[in-house]
């Protein structure tokens, strides 16, 4: 089966590494989906988040990497996708979770497939990392090191916006 892991990815966890690696381990393929929102302005580009989801996922020969805009059902009826995964850190995630999940199948007839987070990661989200770096926080083992090393450079840059 192909399935989506969809995101932001701004910037990419060992979260999100541990729910596309545990999806390539169950799926044929897996699409790791950066989602491009116009109205946010992100710590990295989107360019720059592919290349990091890329590096990460490289050792997988079963995951691509690409992008959408707008509903993430579109992208999936264009490839060809029938199933989302998401993995779910609480019970707070699957509360708004399982509403995307019903409007998805409504919409579209995709399914969504719900991981449980790993316990390491379940505190963990990019907002939290963000935040922690740019307080001079160590976000060691929270994220890839490629991850943290431009992570720690963008912020050293002074202005924390994508460029």
């Amino acid at each position: 089966m192909r399935v989506v892991c969809p995101g932001s990815f701004d910037p990419v966890t060992n979260g999100h590494v541990d729910i596309v690696e545990r999806a390539a381990g169950l799926c044929d393929e897996v699409v790791v989906a950066v989602l491009v929102n116009k109205a946010k302005a992100g710590l990295f580009s989107v360019d720059e988040r592919i290349a990091m989801l890329e590096e990460v996922t490289a050792d997988y020969g079963n995951v691509t990497v690409d992008v959408f805009h707008g509903l993430l059902v579109d992208f999936c009826r264009e490839r060809s996708i029938p199933a989302i995964v998401k993995g779910l850190r609480a019970v707070s995630d699957f509360d708004y979770e399982l509403q995307m999940a019903q409007m998805n199948l409504r919409l579209a007839g995709v399914e969504t497939l719900f991981v449980a987070t790993n316990p390491l990661y379940s505190f963990l989200s990019s907002s939290l990392v963000k935040e922690v770096a740019m307080f001079g926080g160590d976000v060691t083992g929270l994220v890839p090191e490629l991850v943290r090393e431009r992570l720690v450079r963008r912020l050293a840059d002074g202005d924390g916006s994508a460029r």
